[in-house]
């Protein structure tokens, strides 16, 4: 089996357990090949928690969750040293939950900033620092961090520099109605507790051996161009539309341009083609923006979202060949 077939065949096997939420599953495989972290925003029952721990469970990895509540401390998360006086090294570091392959974040603006930032420090350093020593973080390793929409009183909304070091911002809303009648019937048959089809898990060697892959993509310089036009449209937008110019207050970071640079060349590498089209770029480029934009005051109150700034900037944007 090639490495394409054993991430397709990681993508069917998570959809056959995660129903109705196909960009879910897409844009979580593709996070962890980009070796990147993901923000998920989606309503209560929707699978959040699931999707990763059936990744977990398909790639045979080790997966952390941590419930982020208004007392938790940095101490929690990254571990600490504890007093062993009968060793000759007095003090043992004890690993927190963030040593792992896989952390589920479970709403991350329920805990103050100071805990949300040494969960940052560690998705972008890949490294923990506690008491003058570093500790390196698991080659294989991704933070899927979740909010909830709705339930906003006692929260801590992330800060924008903050937000800008998830490569994706991805939303989720409810299945249709043929996806929640497969719903019921799969929970049904999972309370009856009907034995499983048993398969050989994929290791995660699967993952680095596709980044590799990836790698070797190609991305013209036409494509580049049209990365940096599009990030362009953000921070300066009345060269492009009048419309564009009231919504935007600021645009996206450098930040930006690498992540649709990333997500575009694993979309690609999934699709199965040798180069970054158009359309690999259009595909990604809402989840790689949308919380990287800061919208004006005329905006909000006129209820314009960034996924609607963002369709007006593809509209002005052209592909130049």
């Amino acid at each position: 089996m090639t490495t394409q077939e054993s991430i397709q065949e990681l993508k069917n096997r998570m959809s056959a357990s995660i129903i109705g939420q196909d960009t879910l599953v897409e844009r979580l495989i593709l996070v962890l090949l980009a070796n990147g972290n993901m923000l998920l925003e989606g309503l209560p029952g929707l699978a959040k928690t699931r999707a990763i721990k059936t990744l977990a469970k398909e790639l045979n990895c080790d997966l952390s969750r941590i419930q982020f509540t208004p007392d938790l401390l940095p101490s929690d998360i990254t571990g600490t040293e504890i007093y062993q006086p009968e060793l000759k090294e007095k003090f043992v570091f004890q690993e927190g939950p963030i040593f792992s392959n896989l952390i589920l974040a479970d709403e991350i603006n329920r805990a103050p900033a100071k805990v949300q930032s040494a969960l940052l420090e560690a998705m972008e350093e890949r490294q923990v620092s506690v008491a003058g020593k570093t500790y390196k973080m698991d080659p294989l390793f991704m933070v899927m961090a979740t909010q909830n929409p709705v339930e906003q009183e006692g929260t801590y909304p992330l800060p924008e520099a903050q937000m800008d070091r998830f490569l994706m911002h991805v939303t989720i809303d409810y299945p249709d109605d043929a996806s929640e009648l497969k719903i019921i019937k799969l929970n049904r048959e999972e309370q009856k507790k009907v034995a499983a089809e048993k398969h050989e898990l994929l290791e995660p060697q699967v993952i680095f051996d596709a980044r590799k892959e990836i790698a070797a993509i190609k991305i013209s310089e036409a494509m580049e161009k049209y990365i940096v036009d599009i990030i362009s449209a953000t921070r300066y937008p009345s060269k492009y539309s009048e419309e564009l110019d009231k919504w935007l207050d600021y645009g996206a970071s450098p930040r930006g341009s690498i992540a649709i640079d990333r997500s575009s060349r694993v979309h690609a590498w999934m699709e199965g083609r040798q180069a970054v089209t158009p359309d690999d770029i259009r595909a990604v480029v809402h989840d790689c923006l949308r919380h990287r934009l800061i919208l004006s005051y005329e905006a909000n109150a006129d209820g314009v979202s960034a996924n609607k700034v963002i369709d007006e900037i593809l509209k002005q944007v052209a592909v130049v060949a």
